[in-house]
């Protein structure tokens, strides 16, 4: 494990000291921390922590974590509103993944269960014939008051045809293996010791968290003319105004959303499989949370941005994925005050998607992905898993923020085609 404390060198007000895992030019580059010291010196920043995973992002980087008093930021939330993580296990034998047969019947409830690509939806049935019919997904978050922002009002017959949808991107849904070696860790997660059939999905709050992420930061910058350059984007809201409430309702609807896009999805695959479900967990990973810390004057309530960040709460289970070859795991929070009870959301990338589209062809990898036995049903060669960085090297660094308590290995992928644009 690698921390440090960063300064920038200019004495308070003008930076926060910013606490980082992992080194500059080893496990991050210099850009990516270059974007958290500009947060760090807003006026409304508090506190702030960077992740082993960081990459470049807008505004704040993948990995940033920032804290504020009595605003939000709405690109320090990011664009794909509460991306998270859900993974089951279900009641069959993880067998079906080592037969041709077993992964065409896998394979065939992924396809008929959600949508993948910019744009996709339930709407008018298309795609394969679904366990529910090829109908709009139903789930009590449609319910909600969507009249909390013009942008949710405007947008909720959209949101109800993505309900269920994958989107583009680094998005998937996989099943792999889910190993318990600990008797106390399975008893804990309600499962034998063991080898386990895992569905794990990553998506977010589809094209209205996007459209909500638009209006409120344009409205935000709006609002702060003196900031220029790239700080520009991460313009805040004050809470206590009209903006500001609208937006964190907004964003509050948005998280509901993510989590019941995903719960459809899990929902319409077990029934698809005739399965049934022996455990869930889950996490958000772009969110702006309220929360108390003491930063050195005291417990204070403060707004935590989670930038490509997961919650690791002292006992908070969480998932931080590796890549379609590499292992993710299922973690328990150790609540580590420094970091703002944070850890990395997953490997991070270490080439941008440009650059991997110019240096790979699926040639470069298909012999790793055999290897591994993972078996890829579609994905941009953005997302292969080289241009991801070593899982093991990354939860290393931040062993004094989180435990390992079970193993994921993915054996079966599905993303969006290639030429699918990211949409966090």
């Amino acid at each position: 494990m690698t921390h440090e404390k960063l300064n920038s060198g200019l004495p308070p007000p003008d930076r926060v000291p910013c606490n980082i895992w992992g080194r500059v030019g080893e496990d991050f580059d210099q850009k990516s921390l270059d974007q958290l010291t500009a947060a760090s010196g807003l006026p409304c920043a508090r506190a702030a922590a960077l992740m082993p995973d960081a990459h470049l992002g807008y505004g704040l980087p993948i990995g940033g974590v920032l804290a504020t008093e009595g605003v939000v930021i709405p690109y320090a939330v990011g664009v794909d509103i509460a991306c998270r993580v859900k993974m089951t296990v279900l009641d069959m034998p993880a067998s079906l993944l080592d037969h041709d047969s077993g992964r065409e019947r896998l394979t065939k409830a992924i396809e008929a269960e959600t949508r993948f690509g910019i744009g996709a939806s339930f709407a008018k049935g298309r795609g394969p014939r679904s366990a529910v019919g090829g109908r709009l997904r139903e789930h009590e978050v449609m319910d909600a008051d969507w009249s909390v922002s013009p942008v949710t009002t405007r947008l909720r017959g959209k949101a109800a045809e993505q309900l269920g949808t994958s989107g583009s991107g680094n998005h998937f849904v996989e099943f792999g293996t889910l190993t318990v070696e600990d008797l106390a860790e399975a008893e804990a997660l309600g499962l034998e010791p063991g080898v386990h059939l895992a569905l794990l999905s990553h998506s977010g709050s589809r094209g209205t968290g996007a459209a909500v992420c638009d209006h409120y930061s344009r409205l935000a910058m709006s609002l702060h003319p003196e900031l220029t350059g790239a700080v520009k984007h991460l313009a805040w809201l004050d809470l206590d105004s009209e903006a500001g409430a609208e937006y964190w309702a907004a964003m509050n609807l948005m998280g509901d959303y993510a989590s019941a896009n995903h719960a459809c999805i899990h929902r319409s695959i077990a029934a698809h499989l005739g399965a049934e479900v022996l455990m869930d967990v889950e996490n958000h990973h772009n969110f702006a949370w309220k929360e108390t810390h003491d930063l050195g004057n005291g417990p204070r309530e403060y707004i935590v941005h989670r930038k490509g960040a997961t919650p690791a709460g002292e006992g908070v289970l969480g998932i931080v994925p590796g890549s379609m070859a590499d292992p993710g795991f299922i973690v328990r929070g150790k609540g580590g005050a420094g970091s703002l009870d944070s850890a990395s959301h997953g490997a991070g990338r270490v080439m941008s998607r440009t650059q991997a589209k110019k240096t790979f062809r699926w040639a470069h990898v298909r012999d790793l992905l055999r290897e591994r036995g993972v078996t890829l049903l579609s994905a941009g060669i953005d997302e292969n898993p080289k241009v991801y960085k070593d899982i093991r090297r990354v939860l290393s660094l931040q062993s004094d923020l989180v435990e390992k308590v079970a193993r994921f290995d993915p054996r079966l992928v599905k993303m969006a085609p290639d030429g699918e644009r990211a949409e966090d």
